[in-house]
């Protein structure tokens, strides 16, 4: 794979955030379902994608970026990139000293740089100026490809956190479960679940899209309801049956309300990572055109005076 910096277009110095919005960018763009006619699509979303997966791990990252693995996550050497003076001459290399190995102007014992190195002396020969045959360690297999899905959620749905089911393209059906703060974007990873490979299968990443509502907004781990009440509801008060995502509920309007004002139900909006929003429900008064009665009746009502005086008008 391609630098991974260079494929998603950040610099080696680029925040997670900034990778965050590089590959939500070109995710969206590459996404094999808007490109089902475009095979070359689908296999530069993958590389998108593994190549954001590296860098929003803080140790892999790290190590790319001091040369010890490449981009597929593989070691790029037995010594890593500290060696062969590849990083600024005598300090990034060794060079003979009078009892072992000179670093910069220090000594180290070679058993125990590879103790470092291998995690032992089994690299080692039975001496210790020796090397036996299995001196240096073999680059792990490369997993298999990840496989990206997306996944369309019900509003209601994520909001409640009611499991998804997914079809895996291998034909396997999985339950999942929705994490708390999830929104269209989140990637939820199946371990395992993608390509097979010389070192094990790789893994499904599912992105997740929370359809829109056709009353329902969101604001934040909040959601928003403009409400429709009658005259009589707004003049008098009353109990009214209001939609939740998880079932109706009463709500009780206060008596002398206006349209516009904003009532809460607690706890019924979106869970979020540290508790769940509220149902904001904005009032509507929704006059009928024609009713005799409200005809009748205004005709005698002075309108409870000028209520633009505020105004100035």
């Amino acid at each position: 794979m391609a630098d991974p910096y260079t494929t998603l277009g950040v610099s080696r110095g680029a925040s997670e955030d900034e990778v965050k919005k590089a590959y939500r960018k070109l995710a969206k763009e590459l996404h094999p379902d808007r490109n089902k006619d475009n095979p070359k699509a689908a296999e530069k979303f993958s590389t998108v994608t593994q190549a954001y997966d590296l860098l929003m791990d803080k140790d892999k990252r790290a190590r790319f970026d001091r040369g010890e693995i490449d981009a597929d996550g593989n070691p790029t050497s037995p010594f890593g990139a500290g060696f062969g003076g590849a990083r600024g001459g005598p300090q990034g290399g060794f060079r003979p000293g009078g009892g072992g190995f000179d670093f910069g102007g220090g000594e180290a014992d070679i058993g125990d740089i590879f103790e470092g190195l291998f995690g032992g002396r089994a690299g080692m020969g039975g001496q210790q100026g020796g090397f036996s045959q299995g001196f240096g360690r073999r680059a792990a297999p490369a997993k298999g490809a990840n496989v990206a899905y997306r996944l369309r959620v019900p509003f209601e749905d994520a909001a409640a956190l009611k499991p998804q089911r997914i079809q895996l393209r291998d034909g396997a059906a999985i339950d999942l479960k929705l994490p708390k703060g999830v929104e269209s974007g989140t990637q939820m990873r199946l371990s395992g679940k993608g390509d097979p490979g010389p070192g094990g299968n790789g893994d499904a990443i599912v992105t997740i899209e929370i359809e829109p509502h056709r009353f329902y907004t969101r604001d934040g781990d909040n959601i928003r309801l403009d409400l429709p009440i009658n005259l009589k509801e707004a003049v008098e008060g009353a109990a009214v049956r209001v939609p939740t995502p998880e079932g109706a509920v009463n709500l009780k309007v206060p008596a002398g309300s206006s349209s516009g004002k904003t009532l809460r139900l607690k706890e019924r909006g979106f869970h979020g990572k540290t508790g769940r929003g509220d149902l904001l429900v904005t009032l509507m008064i929704e006059i009928p055109a024609g009713d005799p009665e409200l005809t009748e009746f205004v005709s005698h009502w002075e309108g409870g005076g000028n209520l633009r005086s505020r105004l100035g008008v």
